[in-house]
């Protein structure tokens, strides 16, 4: 049988990637910040900066476009991250296999805080631990802190309103607006038709409070618990929502100014949990990084 000959110079083969490189690679793409990775990875800036450029180097590609404002992924980038985050996920789990066993943490989160980006921060996690089994419980900022208090979470995040935040530690603070389609339009003596999460809502009874001071006729013609729920009486322009910005669904926008609507109050997001062991605070930090990075507007 002839085999043809393959020309040296026809293949470029690329020698192993540095596997620390990648990591660097991924957080920094992920949360869109050295800085945030820098303190997630337990490491510097200057040594971020550093691995990303022989990556960059190696592979013969530019991953990442850099301003002094921004950090956000180059076209090659975006091509190359999934790919990146499927080698990480398989070292992970590969290293841990004959290292940790599987436990489980529970964590109680605010539906107020959570929207679409869900399963970023369940595959974030996994990656981080994958023998590290989340069992994670979405409800109100009440709700989950009750359960906590009962024993039945390893930790709460929780949009907080009341005095208990010197237990906790304030992990960002959340802003919220009011969200609807862009082609939304008032109707002259009708009441502002709202989507809320009903009264037991803290950031509801502080919108409502901020239109009658205002002197806003409103009314509450949906009333959903969660988010999405809260959010999809908005994409269909039904209503105006009261939501954190960065859980607004597609297709809608912040209509505060448009509307001249009030501005509405920001809210601390607190952290409690009684965890020390280093490998929960870990996952926990992650967690946490996750978010605040969402959150950026």
């Amino acid at each position: 049988m002839y085999i043809p000959a393959i020309p040296k110079n026809s293949l470029n083969p690329v020698k192993a990637l540095d596997l620390d490189a990648v990591k660097a690679f991924v957080f920094i793409a992920d949360l869109q910040s050295f800085t945030r990775a820098a303190e997630i990875l337990d490491t510097t800036q200057s040594a971020l900066s550093l691995k990303l450029r022989r990556l960059e180097e190696q592979l013969g590609r530019r991953l990442l476009e850099r301003t002094p404002r921004q950090v956000r992924l180059s076209a090659e980038g975006a091509v190359f991250l999934d790919a990146a985050r499927s080698l990480m996920g398989a070292h992970e789990r590969a290293v841990a296999s004959f290292q940790e066993e599987r436990r489980r943490l529970t964590i109680g989160i605010s539906q107020m805080i959570v929207g679409s980006e869900l399963p970023a921060l369940l595959r974030r996690m996994n990656e981080h631990d994958p023998n590290l089994l989340i069992e994670m419980r979405v409800a109100g900022s009440r709700d989950v802190m009750q359960a906590y208090e009962e024993g039945a979470l390893d930790a709460a995040l929780v949009v907080q309103s009341d005095n208990r935040r010197n237990q906790g530690e304030t992990v960002f603070t959340e802003s919220f607006a009011w969200i609807g389609v862009p082609h939304w339009e008032s109707r002259p003596g009708q009441p502002l038709p709202l989507s809320t999460q009903g009264d037991s809502c803290s950031i509801r009874a502080a919108a409502v409070r901020a239109l009658d001071e205002a002197g806003i006729a409103w009314t509450e013609v949906f009333i959903g618990k969660g988010a999405a729920v809260v959010g999809a009486a908005a994409a269909a322009g039904l209503a105006i929502a009261v939501l954190a910005r960065r859980t607004a669904p597609s297709g809608t926008i912040d209509l505060g100014s448009v509307l001249s609507l009030p501005p509405l109050p920001t809210q601390e997001v607190v952290l409690y949990t009684a965890l020390n062991d280093r490998r929960s605070r870990n996952a926990l930090r992650t967690l946490t990084e996750a978010f605040k990075s969402l959150s950026v507007v």
